[in-house]
This record gives structure tokens, C-alpha cells and sequence, in this order.
């Protein structure tokens, strides 16, 4: 059986990169099953994603040897992944579970190609969820005393259970900048785009106050700048006068539900690229 890859780079753009790989892929007997590339004219960097196929023989020490020539000509920075692996996520909840039985719900019907490893919360509300899907559920309480110790068990289990990503679906903790560096390009986080906005409680009885005709969501990935890491995918949706702060809040479930899932799906299937504080991404 054929083996599928993914391959992205990211290199200074110049003549040649596309036929190098392409080349060298062809020379292996690999055929491409999806081509996109960019070119960032601001910086003069080139991104590129494909995904192909191998045929039998072709693993993936020998893709790594044939495009090694190419990688190191133009100093590409890539990764090489292969699509045989499920990915595994570590999900982190707090009271309000829209998005994390979201997640659940697509990765049953198949739309997201994953598995969850563990569900990590500051408090017992989805325990039963968990042990309904029969996925481990960790309580890790957190405070100022034990912030520290707190998140190196959850980076610990990252690790045991050899996740892909930390998503956090409603995890009303603000992570330490120490957390948000060591897991750097491997947390996404949803919040709703008023920020900044309204910022603090209630945002949506903030909004309503303000009389908003437009509410959203926005998912990205931690960084030490909070809610100000690199944008993955967004949504809006117009509302009108006749709205109750109730009625945004609903709204704003779903649309925050829905993004953080096709973030998530849009990282498990690499096609997002990090370009500085932005994202270069292949839909």
C-alpha cells in the first residue's frame, strides 16, 4: 500500500524551489495529490505545502534522503509528516463544554481525523462526558500557589500521551508565559472577537450594551501576548437590537464551537504555516 505525506517548507523565495522538490519526488516515484504554495512579497519568504503519495519501498528515511538536496540548496526550513498517524490532542475545559462536545461530535462523524488523549479541567463538570467517551479525565485544580506545578503536570502529560496539539476549548485560565513558550505553535486557544474590546466578565452583556451588530470568534495560537498570538480562523455574524445578551451568548457557542474545530482540523492536516505574528494558511 502507498504511503501518504504531507511536506511543508518555508525558505527565502528564489527561481527553482517548486521544480527542485517536485523533481526530486518524481525522481522517487511519489505523486502529488495537492499543491499550495505562497509567496510573501513583504518579506521575500516562500511557503509551500504537499501533499503526495509513495509508492511501496519509498519510506519516510527515504523522502527525507531524496529532498535533502533541495531542502539544503535553498535552506528550507520543513517538516515531513506522515498522514498513517492519527493525531492525538490534549483538550483543556472549564465549566462551559460547547466547544469541547463540538470537538467530540466531529472527530465521531469522521469530519476531524483525531483522537482525544486526554481532557485536562480546573473542575469535575465533564468527567462524565469523559467517561462517556472513554477518554481520561484529569482534574487539575490551579491557583497562584500552584500555578507552576499545575502546568508542568499538564505539559507532563502532553508528553506521556504523546499529543500533537493542546486545544483549549474554553479553559478560563490565563497560561504562564513559560507554559505558552515551551509549547510554542502547539496550543490554539478560542475567544470571542471583541477583544480588546470587552475584555473582563460578560463580554456578550458588555456587548449588548453597546448595541454590537456584529459578534464573532476568533482562534489562535498562545503566546506569551495574551489573545494576541498568530490567527488561524475567524467568523462573525450580524445581530440585531431586538437581541437579548442571552440570545448573543448562544450565538456566540456556536460560532466559537465552530471555528476552534476547523482551526483545529486546519493544524492537524498542516496547513497552517507560522509567518512571524501571522499565519500563512492553505485551505
Amino acid at each position: 500500500m502507498s504511503a501518504k505525506f504531507i511536506f511543508t517548507l518555508s525558505c527565502a523565495d528564489r527561481p527553482g524551489i517548486v521544480a527542485a522538490v517536485t523533481t526530486e519526488l518524481a525522481g522517487l516515484g511519489c505523486n502529488i495529490a495537492e499543491s499550495n504554495q505562497f509567496w510573501d512579497q513583504e518579506t521575500g519568504t516562500f511557503f509551500m505545502r504537499l501533499a503526495f503519495t509513495a509508492p511501496d519501498g519509498v519510506d519516510r528515511d527515504a523522502v527525507e534522503r531524496g529532498l535533502k538536496p533541495a531542502v539544503e540548496r535553498f535552506g528550507m526550513r520543513t517538516t515531513l509528516v506522515s498522514e498513517a498517524k492519527k493525531k492525538k490532542v490534549l483538550v483543556m475545559v472549564s465549566k462551559f463544554d460547547h466547544a469541547l462536545l463540538h470537538l467530540l461530535y466531529q472527530i465521531k462523524v469522521g469530519w476531524l481525523d483525531a483522537e482525544v488523549a486526554a481532557i485536562v479541567s480546573n473542575h469535575e463538570d465533564s468527567r462524565r462526558t469523559a467517561d462517556f467517551e472513554g477518554i481520561p479525565y484529569h482534574v487539575l485544580p490551579v491557583d497562584k500557589a500552584n500555578k507552576a506545578a499545575q502546568e508542568d503536570a499538564v505539559i507532563d502529560l502532553f508528553h506521556q500521551t504523546g499529543a500533537d496539539l493542546v486545544v483549549l476549548a474554553r479553559y478560563m485560565q490565563i497560561l504562564s508565559d513559560r507554559f505558552a513558550t515551551r509549547l510554542y505553535g502547539q496550543i490554539i486557544n478560542i475567544h470571542h472577537s471583541f477583544l480588546p474590546s470587552f475584555k473582563g466578565a460578560k463580554p456578550y452583556h458588555q456587548a449588548h450594551e453597546r448595541g454590537v451588530k456584529i459578534i464573532g470568534a476568533t482562534a489562535h495560537y498562545v503566546t506569551p501576548e495574551l489573545d494576541e498570538g498568530p490567527i488561524i480562523e475567524q467568523e462573525t455574524a450580524r445581530v440585531t437590537h431586538a437581541m437579548s445578551p442571552d440570545d448573543l451568548i448562544a450565538a456566540g457557542r456556536d460560532i466559537e464551537s465552530r471555528v476552534l474545530a476547523r482551526a483545529v482540523k486546519l493544524h492537524l492536516e498542516n496547513r497552517v504555516m507560522l509567518n512571524g505574528r501571522k499565519t500563512v494558511v492553505f485551505g
